[in-house]
């Protein structure tokens, strides 16, 4: 068996796996907006998968951050930096601000802020509190002055990420959620009788679920067998190229 504790994360077969949408059983990807975005998207490296699950929230796709992402990511639009200071925090991401660490990033690099003071910026612009923005603002273009950052465009950028910072997610926790997702894909791409026979295992009690799976058994082209009293164990298990009711 793999160990899963030390999975190279640039496996072809499990980018491919995502990219067809072809997730059934994916932690965070089954869903079929989810697997309708995935092959939009077509995730070809981590970053992506961690992007992916970023992307694909109520707020973030109503924000227009979408489109240019996945244009920029395949060559249909062109990658842009309002400033060559922010390149470094954005470059993962096609130039757009997707995550909160990259709010801190770009006041850090822009502005000249503390770790501490981009931290009370991120949080004041996702809590959307307004008297501290006010004061952040004022700070945050005054320092992009010292850095011969253009007034006018310290506060274009400063408007512009505080409007994707209230959709911005949380890297970190975005990244922990896409190992896991990585992992569920890779062990469904190279082990796929396996996975799904635990897979149905572990929805065994639930009909709409296991509908759901055996649809998906079929798309494989993976059989079913029957149970059978001399062959069945509790529950399913691989028989061969099949896989048999408990």
């Amino acid at each position: 068996p793999p160990d899963l504790n030390r999975l190279n994360l640039d496996d072809p077969e499990s980018y491919q796996l995502l990219a067809r949408g072809d997730t059934v059983g994916v932690f965070q990807m089954e869903g079929s907006g989810m697997r309708r975005f995935l092959t939009e998207l077509k995730p070809s490296n981590f970053e992506d998968v961690i992007a992916a699950i970023s992307l694909f929230r109520p707020g973030t796709l109503d924000s227009g951050m979408v489109e240019p992402f996945i244009h920029r990511k395949h060559g249909k639009e062109s990658v842009e930096y309002d400033h060559p200071l922010l390149e470094p925090a954005l470059r993962d991401t096609y130039g757009v601000i997707l995550y909160q660490e990259q709010v801190m990033r770009a006041a850090q690099a822009l502005a000249g802020y503390t770790l501490e003071q981009a931290d009370i910026l991120r949080a004041a612009m996702g809590k959307k509190q307004k008297a501290v923005m006010e004061h952040e603002r004022v700070r945050f273009i005054e320092g992009a002055k010292h850095n011969s950052v253009d007034g006018a465009l310290a506060e274009s950028i400063f408007d512009k990420i505080a409007t994707f910072a209230s959709y911005g997610f949380n890297r970190s926790h975005a990244a922990a959620y896409a190992l896991t997702s990585y992992t569920t894909a890779y062990l469904r791409a190279h082990f796929p009788h396996e996975f799904m026979a635990a897979l149905m295992s572990l929805d065994m009690d639930d009909a709409d679920k296991s509908y759901k799976n055996i649809a998906a058994l079929r798309e494989m082209r993976i059989a079913i067998l029957p149970p059978d009293i001399n062959q069945s164990r509790v529950k399913f298990t691989v028989a061969g190229d099949a896989i048999r009711f408990g």
